[in-house]
């Protein structure tokens, strides 16, 4: 059953205004709005011996979405000159001094400047490459400019330095200006350029606030790709994004909804995405090479460690090659010439037809539409197009019913919604042999929510809905709440700078499970979507270690009579395992912490064999690298609760003002000298000043 909810202001960090809302209409002004669905289809067609089949018309072809005809309005053929590259000119003697920031130029009415050319847009995530990842994948350009690029092909350049997608280079044949461009990428701009007070912050242009959510670089990544190919959505001929980077792991599960969201833009932009891994063919030492301290512990001599640096490699390349799969490209992995990876997006581009037609189902659901293309007549040929798109979304003056179904579809959607960021953290703690409390926090930057003003006082609301499925895809948990926060004007005016969070709890058997999550800010429609799988596992089987529930990272406690919103506060305080004496303890979803606050961390062991409460020994170590940068007094804990678990809670409070800013691995160990057991906990904190 679900256990409570509560939404609580949380100590934000530094935040940076990045926008503001649109100007109110003029009084009697009157706005006319109406809208088409354009649905552009790029089609391959070709005979049996893949040869590309010309001369079709209109009338030879018949489309239909989701079983309904359509009526196509617009055909075209594109028809690529198969010309031997030319060898290009060496770049131009005077190099550009500043990278210039651009954009994608849509396409007007009547224009023809993209007609029978190639469109080949050259990504660089230098977020995801080292420097000399970064020079090879600048090298890889430069050759193929240089020497393969023919006289079809168009290109652009853009690249993601982990603040905003910079667009250096609309398309253009011009291999001289791409040549200097790649050369100003190499030399760098102002490098000798010292940040200070007024060095301006692009970091949170997605929204995130800088001090804690840009932590998500995999999501940033991400979003940043989803948003170079919305750009390139503004051009209807076919487009490659040739995707420079490092390889991409994903976090677990965690950024699943971020990765289906940029697929399916660039399947609804019409590009096809063709990753290209910098780091070429690597010949790995197995415990790493001269760039990174050595491993400790017996896993560098039980093979572990390597066992894990292998497979973080292999995962690294998994998502590259998912992005490709899923958008039509394909990935270049363990190959040294990066070039070849351009070649072979160059050569997937066959002449094709465009084909265009306004869609008779004009609802903006965001749900899939399948279509279906076919030639007239006996013609044999193969057709290679999408198979379908995501309708787009659309939130409006909508109806209390319209917006209770809307959030329920978006839950729904095999499209996920990501315009709001959140991050959520899952814990469990055993309640008693067959049930496990799984508290679920979720954190959204407070300047991400519209504030409006009714009835003289400031407040927004938040829609959260979730469930909670199974392994075999039943729905076992759910939760829906909808908040009014009310503010004072300090408190309006705090939002803006501080991230909001929200709590609820469950009750779970052991086992899988994989819980989806919406959130939305009910005053402009924006939702942000978070999905992962985890597992509750079975404490009661564990033997060689000491049974311990999840560990909770804190800088906050608060008094529950500060709550901004409590459903159900009674139970929250019988159940919930971080609540005592009226105080509850706030969990740090991001584990970033400030040097002038305490940092709380709390757990709980177990010892239900026991014939009685065994004495336990546990203490929190900080590493820095493989230096000891901290370390806590052990803690004896000899006292256990009343209950058949005999569930020993363990707390320790941390001093950080001695401690450098920067990065740690926060170890909890946990020791049973009696019976020789222990258990050990690790994760990433950063320190900030």
């Amino acid at each position: 059953m679900r256990i409570g909810a509560a939404l609580l202001f949380v100590l934000g960090m530094r935040a940076q205004q990045i926008g503001q809302n649109a100007p109110p209409l003029g009084a009697g002004t009157t706005t006319f709005q109406a809208g088409t669905q354009l649905v552009v289809e790029a089609v391959t067609v070709k005979d049996k011996s893949g040869n590309t089949i010309e001369g079709l018309t209109a009338g030879d072809f018949t489309v239909n979405e989701d079983g309904t005809p359509q009526v196509i309005r617009f055909f075209e053929f594109q028809k690529f000159a198969e010309t031997a590259p030319a060898v290009s000119p060496a770049p131009r003697a005077a190099p550009v001094p500043k990278l210039p920031h651009t954009r994608i130029s849509a396409e007007a009415p009547g224009d023809v400047r993209y007609r029978d050319r190639r469109m080949l847009a050259l990504y660089f995530d230098k977020s995801a490459m080292p420097p000399g990842d970064q020079l090879r994948a600048y090298a890889a350009a430069r050759k193929f400019i240089q020497t393969q690029m023919s006289s079809s092909d168009m290109v652009a350049l853009m690249a993601f330095d982990g603040g905003a997608v910079q667009v250096l280079q609309d398309f253009t044949d011009d291999r001289g200006r791409l040549l200097s461009l790649i050369e100003t990428l190499i030399v760098g701009e102002d490098e000798n350029a010292v940040p200070d007070a007024s060095t301006s912050d692009t970091g949170a242009a997605f929204g995130q606030d800088d001090s804690e959510f840009n932590i998500f670089s995999t999501d940033r990544q991400l979003s940043a790709l989803q948003t170079a190919a919305k750009m390139l959505g503004q051009i209807t001929e076919r487009k490659a994004l040739i995707y420079f980077a490092s390889g991409l792991r994903l976090n677990g599960a965690n950024n699943q909804a971020q990765l289906h969201a940029t697929i399916n833009a660039a399947i609804r932009a019409g590009v096809s995405l063709w990753p290209i891994d910098a780091r070429g063919l690597l010949a790995q030492a197995p415990l790493g090479d001269a760039t990174t301290g050595s491993q400790g512990g017996l896993a560098m001599y039980s093979g572990a460690a390597g066992a894990v640096m292998a497979s973080n490699l292999q995962r690294s390349q998994d998502t590259l090659w998912a992005l490709a799969s899923d958008t039509g490209g394909k990935a270049l992995l363990d190959f040294n010439d990066l070039a070849a990876g351009i070649v072979q997006a160059e050569k997937a581009f066959s002449s094709y037809y465009i084909i265009g037609y306004y869609t008779s189902n004009a609802a903006l659901d965001g749900k899939f539409r399948r279509i279906k293309i076919a030639l007239n007549g006996s013609v044999q040929a193969s057709l290679d197009y999408r198979q379908g798109y995501f309708a787009g979304k659309q939130f409006g003056k909508f109806t209390a019913a319209d917006k209770e179904r809307q959030l329920e579809e978006a839950l729904m959607l095999g499209d996920p919604v990501t315009e709001l960021t959140i991050a959520m953290e899952l814990d469990y703690f055993q309640l008693n042999r067959a049930e496990y409390f799984v508290p679920l926090v979720v954190k959204i930057p407070g300047r991400e929510l519209a504030l409006a003003r009714r009835g003289g006082a400031e407040h927004t609301v938040i829609d959260f809905i979730g469930e909670v499925k199974d392994e075999y895809g039943l729905t076992y948990q759910n939760v829906r709440d909808k908040v009014d926060i009310k503010l004072s004007n300090a408190s309006a005016s705090e939002l803006a700078r501080r991230p909001i969070q929200y709590d609820t709890g469950f009750t779970l058997l052991p086992g899988t499970y994989r819980i989806k999550f919406l959130a939305r800010d009910a005053e402009t429609g924006r939702i942000g979507t978070y999905e992962t799988k985890f597992t509750i596992p079975n404490l009661n089987k564990e033997e060689k270690r000491i049974p311990i529930s999840s560990v909770v990272l804190s800088s906050q406690r608060v008094d529950l009579r500060d709550a901004l919103y409590n459903a159900a506060k009674d139970k929250m305080e019988t159940a919930n395992p971080l609540v005592e004496e009226g105080q509850k303890l706030i969990p740090s979803v991001t584990r970033v912490f400030r040097k002038s606050r305490e940092m709380y961390v709390y757990l709980q062991a177990y010892e239900p064999a026991a014939q009685s409460v065994q004495p336990l020994l546990a203490f929190v170590t900080l590493y820095q690298g493989q230096n000891k940068a901290f370390e806590t007094k052990p803690l004896a804990a000899t006292e256990g609760m009343n209950n058949r678990l005999k569930t020993m809670p363990l707390k320790f409070t941390l001093a950080l003002d001695r401690l450098e800013p920067g990065e740690y691995e926060c170890q909890v160990t946990v020791i049973d000298p009696a019976n020789r057991k222990a258990a050990f906990w690790q994760a990433p904190v950063m320190l900030i000043p």
